[in-house]
């Protein structure tokens, strides 16, 4: 899951170099963080909040062949 976000997030920013995604377990679910620069967070985010939406929802679908719940954080 995380390299999919990682994937996914450096296509969308200026700066690749910049996306750290980090993955926490805990016990049936996973929080993957996703931190991006500043000047990119926008485009992360998209216009209400549609890009991470989109992202969440697509990690959601990879996430459904495992048995646990996974959380995407961006911050």
């Amino acid at each position: 899951m995380k390299e999919l976000v990682e994937v996914i997030a450096k296509s969308l920013v200026d700066s690749p170099d910049e996306v750290v995604v980090t993955e926490k377990e805990d016990g049936k679910t996973i929080v993957i963080e996703l931190h991006v620069a500043a000047s990119d967070m926008g485009k992360v985010i998209g216009k209400q909040g549609r890009i991470a939406k989109a992202i969440r929802s697509v990690v959601k679908a990879a996430a459904s062949k495992g048995d646990k719940k996974v959380i995407v954080d961006i911050i």
